[in-house]
């Protein structure tokens, strides 16, 4: 049953990311992958909070609320963007200094993980990530 659930929670994902271009998808993952570096900035906890994955927010928030943890983590200042990737429900945006993973919810981009550099073949490493 849960399953079930959780399957036609995907596809009405994938539906309503259907509804719109791929470029559309890569400017909108963009975009929330820079609100997210320049809310750090800014030292707007709530702002960069409100576009965590709920898992990244537990991660974040295990010793802290999320909005003073997040000011706390290793996240360089926000880049320019150089490449925006979208593979179905998942999207990776590469800036100057940065990687952004981000998964499609319901209400839109979230960001999976941040703070990614890449490590060979090995996985990206990064400073902010959902469990």
């Amino acid at each position: 049953m849960i399953r079930l659930r959780l399957l036609g929670g995907v596809a009405l994902v994938l539906v309503a990311a259907g509804c719109s271009s791929v470029g559309d998808r890569q400017e909108a993952a963009a975009d929330v992958a820079v609100r997210l570096l320049t809310a750090v900035e800014a030292d707007d906890g709530e702002a960069a909070c409100a576009v965590l994955a709920p898992d990244t927010v537990k991660s974040v928030a295990e010793d802290e609320p999320c909005p003073q943890a997040i000011l706390d983590q290793d996240l360089p200042r926000p880049g320019k963007v150089v490449e925006t990737s979208v593979y179905g429900q998942w999207a990776q945006v590469k800036l100057d200094d940065d990687t952004v993973f981000l998964g499609a919810f319901p209400g839109g981009w979230r960001v999976v993980a941040a703070g990614c550099t890449p490590q060979g073949s090995r996985p990206y490493q990064c400073a902010v990530e959902g469990d």
